[in-house]
Order: structure tokens, then sequence, then C-alpha cells
């Protein structure tokens, strides 16, 4: 059986620090960064990587259509 591996691109720009995407998150994956973005929020990122499937629980939930959700199956 093949193993999906996803990862998340999210548009810091535009993210509002909201924490939704976080809070939906089945894995734990996400987390809101340290550093804050142009408009001074603090944006989300990826804080355990390994551990993305991609789902894309975070993408659907996001009010401001921030993030891209990729998969790749592996062997």
């Amino acid at each position: 059986m093949a193993k999906i591996k996803g990862t998340i691109v999210v548009d810091e720009e535009r993210c509002k620090g909201c924490g939704v995407c976080v809070a939906s998150c089945p894995l734990g994956v996400l987390a809101l960064s340290t550093e804050v973005n142009g408009k001074g929020y603090p944006a989300a990122r990826m804080a355990n990587p390994d551990a993305c499937t991609g789902c894309a629980s975070c993408a659907v939930i996001c009010p401001d259509s921030c993030i891209t959700v990729y998969r790749q199956k592996f062997e």
C-alpha cells in the first residue's frame, strides 16, 4: 500500500493568524509562527511536517484561503 506524504504552503502575507487551521489539524502539524507578517499577524506554519498526511482540513477551514495543500504518494 502506498503511503501519502503531505505538505502545505501558507501565503504568509494573507494569513491573519486566527489559528482556526491549527485547531482543525487532526495530527497537530500546524502552529502559529513567532514571527509576524507585514500586517503584524503571526502566520501559520508547519511545526511537525513529518506528520502531515495532506488531509486538507486546514485548507478547507481557512477563512482567507491562505493554505495550499500538496500530496505525494510514496511506494
